[in-house]
């Protein structure tokens, strides 16, 4: 399988988001796990946040990564940091796990394409699907960009190709019309946003320049470009990500964000 932009870049972040790991850590907590609490984690990428929910929760983890690449990477570093006991990493697409028993405590989904089935992207029947998918009083974090001003026509066509990006208001009505509760909200910064594209960005230019005669080289160069060109054109002022923490319990609605 060729390199992809997102092979190389994410080797160098944390969280393969734009939000750091302490922010996620944050997120759990409010969810209140007991050590020995079952997690499914939906497109774990780089492995970092299963990592963390068995070393920092001791939860029991199923790591869910369909892309072989990135499943290596991931099995790489949960190897490395002694947690191939706690963690279980599976090759397979999110819809393939989901219902199988034990249900989770716990579902995260940090901007993992097509987490609870092929295809299906309207908020709303996503939310009820991974809600279907979790035990009984369970906790799902997800953590998505969201529009925090309206973008170009031109920048929302190339975005909903593949993505359904709401307002913040809109994952949060779409969860509670699904039947969760919100707990627990935290909208990433603008530095936050910034490390998340620099780091990527000079992740895959080290990477080309290391390997000038790589085949991908000139495609990388390529989408680094252009990733660049939108944020700094656009992007930074539209895109906002947001972790938002629900739980099918009837709890009050508890608003954090920032």
């Amino acid at each position: 399988m060729a390199l992809s932009f997102n092979h190389i870049a994410y080797e160098a972040l944390d969280v393969c988001n734009a939000v750091s790991w302490d922010a996620v850590r944050d997120a759990v907590a409010a969810a209140e796990l007991a050590p020995g609490a079952l997690a499914l984690d939906l497109g774990a990428g780089n492995a970092t946040v299963a990592i963390g929910l068995a070393c920092d929760f001791g939860l029991r983890v199923r790591a869910v990564e369909r892309d072989p690449v990135m499943a290596g990477l991931a099995a790489r570093r949960i190897a490395a940091a002694g947690q191939g006991a706690r963690v279980d990493l599976l090759v397979q697409d999110s819809s393939e796990v989901l219902d199988h028993p034990p249900l989770p405590d716990l579902i995260t989904v940090l901007g993992a394409t097509d987490a609870a089935a092929p295809g299906l992207r309207d908020p709303v029947a996503v939310f009820a699907r991974l809600k279907d998918a979790v035990a009984p009083g369970g906790h799902l974090l997800w953590g998505e960009p969201f529009w925090k001003a309206e973008p170009s026509a031109r920048l929302r066509q190339i975005i909903e190709l593949t993505n359904s990006y709401q307002t913040d208001a809109g994952w949060r009505t779409a969860a509670e019309q699904a039947g969760w509760r919100v707990v627990h909200v935290r909208h990433s910064t603008d530095e936050e946003w910034r490390t998340y594209i620099d780091t990527m960005d000079a992740s895959v230019r080290a990477w080309a320049v290391a390997n000038p005669e790589a085949p991908e080289a000139p495609r990388l160069i390529a989408r680094a470009d252009m990733q660049k060109a939108l944020f700094e054109s656009e992007g930074f002022r539209v895109f906002g990500f947001g972790l938002y923490l629900l739980s099918a319990l009837p709890l009050a609605t508890r608003s954090l964000a920032t």
